[in-house]
């Protein structure tokens, strides 16, 4: 299709405006390094996204293979194209939604490649190696080897990309099914595709994905600085379309868009995006790309970032240290991610369109299993508005879904990801830290979720009947029944508090009566958490390293007995008692840290970074260091702590120790450094750590919070004392409450334990 060259919805002198014009970039602290992560276990990615942003622009590598979730893995040395949606740190992949291909050539009749070849044989395809990476918040680029410098910036709702080609023609691929690399359609992962241009030369497109999130839509609409050439519609099979087509259906689709000069003039292209409908990505895109100077977007999303990254400010420590603490805070900022386009409207868990009125917006990538743990604590802290907003939105979502309270919902979409509907604890957490907000609206579901056995299940709620009658999770009846048995009893206990909020003070008794059920699973002979049969025996044989009793089912949850044992999170005193008294405890704990760090073969790659058995690369270890405190072994906590805040985590690629899991590992590292942590997020309590850094500032609501570790040194993690606000602290944990207030803790620190800080009864962590 032949277009006349012109400037695309540009307005007047819209060209000129394009000059590379340098613009001001905020700083900060410490900058952070978005490839931290992009190598071994982490699943991130370095591309451009703004704080809980919707677009995620960024470079696909690969789109099949585990660790690269995020469709990027520094090992990887070839790049496909650029996509505007990807998930971080996620243990499943999805997403990678509008692929752009830029690609330079002599011949303006060369023949386009349109598969994307392999990492093995890039040449097979588009795939395109690269160099001059180069990675800040808010901003990617990069050379391809056919000579093109591609950048990438965002704004909330739209990607906006600059091309600078090299003198001669080239042309734009934009590659709807990328995801599928094989001529199978057997179980397509893409379906209902559209791409069609109108007379403006808009570009527009859909497709449904079956992918992890199944039947999940996205739309888009795309608007280029400089109008093509020629345009080449391609259909299923690639088959090319008429040379005049405007469009074309199916399951497979491409556009090529050709440029006879196409290094004649930078190429930029807006795009916005949307879940509803193709006009809702055209009304996104008018409302948030209004001028196509790209230098203009890349300042506006820089100074969006900078208060993000300014929300914890520290002093101290090494710079790799510094460096891994601001791309920590920086990871910990971009899920969950916006959902509602700029009209209100989103798509709800019962698969409807809803729209939001006033400001309130509406989110998605809840990765709840990861972050009710430290992620959602440490915004009430550092984004308490966003806090409130999260609030609402999981209100919302608890109403409109089939299944309550959410697990791992992603675009619309219950994915019952996991186990548990860890909703729960986020929504008590914030009622517990008085955030404002309808918690009674929330508890029919939630009610509905914790005793309507009818209720559909999915996989994260398997087993509740049991649960209930037997007070158990039988293992001959249900697979992972040990950790559900667990994860079901903090839930409980968590939806108890919302059941509060409701006035139900009947369900509310019954559901802290079975918050208990944890003890149903642990054996006080062998001192560990173990299977039962539905018969009420144990099973056999058991091996607290291994995964199950049997190779039909695994008993726990992406850990083994060690691990289970102690992922109990709101009865600590009652484990306590159960292992036989503070003596025993401790020496468990012990034995856990200090025994051989062996995993069976079957085990998943996700029980990464062992410490004996504690598994720092996976969730349900995160809060076990902590646990020392409630016997009164503080000084323990603190050397751990400081153990694995430098040996889990680096300033290189490879990182962090496991999945990043939406910024649960990086939310320990931040709260962590700041010799803090939420054992129970929902009693509103930390207990206290080992600070890394000399100072730590931060804005907490209106008030400002000071943590101080004075004499601190890497030989010197040790708590000798604590001061808040001037007067002596001899707790070894804090409430939020006293922390939003405001004010000036002290650690004084030193080479040596003081085994007396928090060992008195009332000093330990409170009951909840």
């Amino acid at each position: 299709m032949n277009i006349t060259r012109r400037t695309l919805l540009a307005g007047t002198g819209a060209l000129a405006l394009m000059s590379r014009k340098a613009f001001a970039v905020p700083k900060v602290t410490a900058r952070p390094d978005l490839f931290i992560g992009t190598g071994g276990h982490g699943h991130t990615y370095p591309g451009a996204t703004l704080p809980f942003g919707m677009v995620q622009l960024s470079p696909d590598t690969d789109v099949e293979r585990w660790d690269a979730c995020s469709g990027y893995h520094r090992t990887d040395t070839s790049i496909m194209g650029f996509s505007h949606t990807h998930l971080s740190g996620t243990g499943i992949g999805d997403m990678l939604d509008v692929l752009v291909v830029p690609t330079a050539h002599k011949d303006r009749n060369a023949p386009v490649k349109l598969v994307p070849g392999t990492l093995a044989d890039p040449a097979a395809g588009y795939r395109q190696h690269f160099s001059a990476e180069q990675a800040e918040p808010g901003y990617y680029a990069v050379t391809l080897e056919s000579g093109v410098r591609s950048e990438l910036t965002v704004t909330d709702r739209t990607g906006i990309q600059r091309h600078s080609f090299p003198t001669g023609a080239g042309h734009i691929l934009i590659d709807l099914s990328h995801l599928i690399l094989d001529s199978s359609d057997t179980k397509p992962l893409v379906d209902e595709a559209a791409l069609a241009i109108d007379d403006t030369g808009l570009l527009t497109g859909s497709r449904r994905v079956f992918r992890w999130a199944k039947g999940r839509r996205i739309h888009f609409a795309m608007q280029l600085s400089r109008q093509p050439d020629r345009i080449q519609f391609y259909g299923d099979g690639d088959t090319p379309a008429p040379a005049a087509a405007k469009g074309v259906t199916g399951k497979r689709l491409k556009v090529v868009l050709h440029y006879d000069d196409a290094g004649a003039a930078p190429i930029v292209i807006r795009t916005g995006i949307s879940a509803i409908d193709v006009a809702g990505a055209r009304a996104n895109l008018s409302a948030e790309a209004r001028h196509w100077n790209f230098d203009r977007y890349r300042a506006d999303a820089a100074r969006r970032w900078a208060p993000a990254l300014d929300t914890v400010k520290v002093e101290g420590g090494t710079p790799d240290q510094r460096t891994i603490m601001a791309s920590a805070l920086y990871h910990a900022q971009l899920g969950p991610t916006l959902f509602s386009d700029v009209d209100g409207r989103y798509v709800g868990l019962d698969r409807q369109v809803h729209r939001i009125d006033g400001k309130a917006r509406a989110y998605s990538t809840y990765s709840l299993w990861d972050t009710y743990r430290a992620l959602h604590p440490l915004l009430t802290l550092i984004q308490p508005d966003l806090s409130a907003e999260l609030t609402g939105d999981l209100i919302r979502q608890t109403q409109q879904s089939p299944y309550g309270p959410p697990a791992w919902p992603l675009q619309g979409v219950e994915t019952g990801c996991m186990i548990g509907w860890h909703a729960v604890s986020v929504l008590a957490e914030a009622r517990a830290k008085g955030i404002p907000a309808d918690y009674a609206a929330a508890w029919p579901n939630v009610r509905r979720r914790s005793f309507d056995f009818a209720m559909p299940d999915k996989d994260h709620s398997l087993g509740r009947e049991q649960y209930d009658r037997l007070g158990f999770i039988p293992a001959d009846q249900v697979w992972e029944s040990v950790s559900r048995t667990l994860e079901y009893s903090y839930d409980d206990y968590a939806s108890a508090h919302l059941a509060d909020a409701a006035g139900a003070t009947g369900d509310a008794a019954r559901l802290r009566r079975r918050s208990g059920n944890w003890r149903n699973v642990f054996d006080p002979k062998t001192g560990f958490a173990r299977p039962r049969l539905a018969n009420g025996d144990w099973a056999l044989p058991y091996d607290p390293i291994a995964l199950g009793h049997s190779k039909k089912w695994r008993d726990f949850t992406e850990s083994n007995g060690w691990q289970g044992t102690f992922v109990n999170q709101h009865d600590v005193h009652g484990l306590i008692a159960v292992m036989g008294g503070d003596a025993a405890f401790e020496a468990k704990l012990d034995a856990l840290f200090n025994g051989p760090s062996t995993m069976p073969a079957d085990a998943p790659p996700d029980i990464s970074g062992l410490v004996g058995q504690y598994a720092h690369g996976n969730e349900p270890s995160h809060h076990v260091a902590y646990l020392y405190a409630y016997c009164g072994a503080a000084w323990k906590t603190q050397a751990m702590v400081r153990r694995l805040l430098t040996e889990m985590y680096k300033a290189d690629p490879d990182g962090i120790i496991g999945n990043d899991d939406c910024g649960q590992m990086s939310a320990w590292f931040v709260l962590s450094a700041l010799g803090l942590y939420p054992v129970d997020p929902v009693s509103a309590n930390y207990v206290l750590g080992s600070p890394l850094f000399d100072r730590a500032e931060m804005q907490v609501g209106t008030r400002r919070l000071v943590v101080e570790a004075r004499g601190n040194a890497p030989d010197r993690p040790y708590v000798q004392s604590v001061t808040w606000n001037g007067r002596p602290w001899t707790k070894s944990w804090i409430a939020h409450a006293d922390l939003v207030r405001g004010g000036t803790l002290v650690f004084e620190m030193g080479s040596k334990p003081n085994r007396e800080f928090g060992r008195a009864p009332a000093d330990r962590p409170p009951r909840t």
